[in-house]
């Protein structure tokens, strides 16, 4: 009788659980099948394709930010490099007192001007400044220099010689301003006197009379221009007449050096007694070197 009572017991039990198991189960289908269920799991689902796609744009901003930074820095090239050509063209058109007038009213032109040049420079294979260097290594370095049109002083800063630097603006304590046809030097008190690419102006024999007037006898005249300026077929002087322009001011030539297809280089001597009488001197027209638009 107890056996009997125990199993009913254990029956009702087992129904309980049975019934409570299949309410849990209903329960949860119909939760999962809910319309709040069915945006969690759509949110769930949209949140990676939102973030893969706010990557995707930030990346694409960021090309756009790139590309934009690009075209930018060109347009910046191309306005420095167009303002270098402008002011090129100025120098090789008017006097150096007229160039020295042009930058004192705008010293800032000046820097805006050698950063054009040395980016040109940047393309050359060979700089004549450092052929220049080099000769002047060879030689004794008591030799007193004056560096007409010296730019940013490359000569004095490489060789051990007294090196007085002339420019028309000065932005270093080791370079003179002025106009390089009247420097502050005493007569015959310097051995070298260098024009390298620095013969620009219209006066240019103007410049080379004040390097006459402070080299001593036998002094060394460097002149280093570019090769364009003295090509006769395209419209530059003739080597020989401006060799002999040179001479007749009171130099010996003593080489001139063709070798580099950039520039053109000559070697001049002040003769040790000057002729009396002033010759008058046919100088050729060096024409301007205008650079291209790269």
């Amino acid at each position: 009788m107890a056996d009997n009572e125990s199993s009913k017991k254990r029956k009702r039990a087992g129904r309980r659980n049975k019934s409570h198991t299949q309410k849990l189960k209903l329960s949860t289908e119909r939760e999962s099948t809910s319309p709040k269920a069915e945006r969690i799991n759509e949110e769930a689902t949209e949140k990676p394709k939102a973030s893969a796609s706010a990557s995707a744009k930030c990346l694409k901003s960021q090309g756009k930010l790139s590309n934009s930074s690009s075209f930018l820095d060109k347009m910046k090239a191309k306005l420095s490099g167009g303002h270098f050509r402008m002011i090129n063209e100025k120098l090789y058109t008017c006097t150096g007192k007229e160039a020295l007038e042009y930058f004192n009213d705008d010293p800032t032109l000046f820097d805006t001007y050698h950063t054009g040049y040395q980016e040109q420079m940047s393309h050359w294979p060979e700089l004549p400044v450092d052929i220049i260097i080099k000769w002047l290594k060879e030689h004794s370095p008591s030799l007193v220099v004056a560096d007409f049109g010296c730019g940013d002083a490359r000569l004095a800063k490489n060789v051990k010689n007294k090196v007085f630097s002339f420019d028309l603006i000065s932005n270093d304590p080791s370079v003179i301003s002025c106009d390089m046809a009247n420097t502050p030097l005493g007569s015959t008190s310097v051995d070298v006197a260098v024009f390298c690419l620095s013969l620009m102006g219209t006066n240019f024999p103007n410049y080379l009379n004040e390097a006459h007037r402070i080299l001593k006898p036998r002094g060394w005249l460097l002149i280093a221009e570019v090769k364009s300026r003295f090509d006769s077929t395209t419209g530059g002087a003739d080597p020989k007449t401006f060799t002999k322009a040179v001479c007749d001011l009171g130099f010996t030539s003593v080489s001139k050096d063709f070798s580099n297809k950039m520039f053109i280089l000559f070697y001049f001597k002040k003769k040790e007694e000057q002729d009396s009488k002033k010759k008058d001197i046919e100088w050729p027209e060096l024409k301007p070197c205008l650079y291209k638009r790269r």
